[in-house]
């Protein structure tokens, strides 16, 4: 039996957790910077540089999985520091290393909200890692969807199309938005 988010496999989180967009919820703002004072009072303003909220949860003309993405600069001699994921855990996230893959370095994830029986509460996902990771492009991505109203719209398009075609596959639907993304990261000014 499974005991802990960590033994499931890919097939039952797309099981127990389908893609799900829903209408934006104006208090998810609220409920990022509540979470965001929680981290920073565990701990701590001098090991975490900066949060960020991003996401489509971030962008409010369109629809999202209602989940709070949370972007958390850290520097590289703390990103897989021990302390650090305890007191992360100590606030009810489960840590997961993503590991390299093509340009990305490999940086600390943590998530939280779901429970094996596949009800959530409210989801939580943190991407962790140093500002030269290219992660932080996701920021750069959030901004130009907001003062962009016809490129965020596109998006959500696309979106539902992809969660309609791969309810019950997380990986096909995010691996489904990455040339839209990198299309519109290559629209902004650098």
């Amino acid at each position: 039996m499974k005991k802990t988010l960590s033994d499931l496999t890919k097939d039952d989180w797309n099981t127990l957790f389908p893609i799900q967009l829903v209408d934006h919820n104006p208090e998810w703002i609220t409920f990022y910077q509540h979470e965001k004072r929680r981290i920073l009072t565990k701990v701590g303003g001098e090991k975490i540089l900066r949060i960020e909220h991003f996401g489509s949860s971030s962008i409010p003309k369109i629809k999202s999985k209602p989940y709070i993405d949370l972007m958390i600069e850290i520097s590289k001699e703390k990103l897989f520091d021990e302390q650090i994921i305890n007191e992360f855990n100590e606030l009810g996230y489960s840590h997961f290393i993503v590991p390299k893959r093509e340009n990305i370095e490999a940086y600390s994830s943590f998530a939280k909200g779901y429970n094996l029986k596949g009800v959530k509460e409210q989801i939580f996902h943190i991407h962790m890692c140093p500002k030269d990771n290219v992660m932080w492009r996701q920021i750069d991505f959030r901004d130009f969807l907001n003062s962009n109203e016809i490129r965020a719209k596109e998006y959500e398009s696309l979106k539902l199309k992809l969660a309609s075609k791969f309810k019950n596959d997380r990986g096909a639907y995010v691996l489904g938005k990455t040339d839209f993304i990198k299309e519109t990261l290559n629209l902004i000014p650098k």
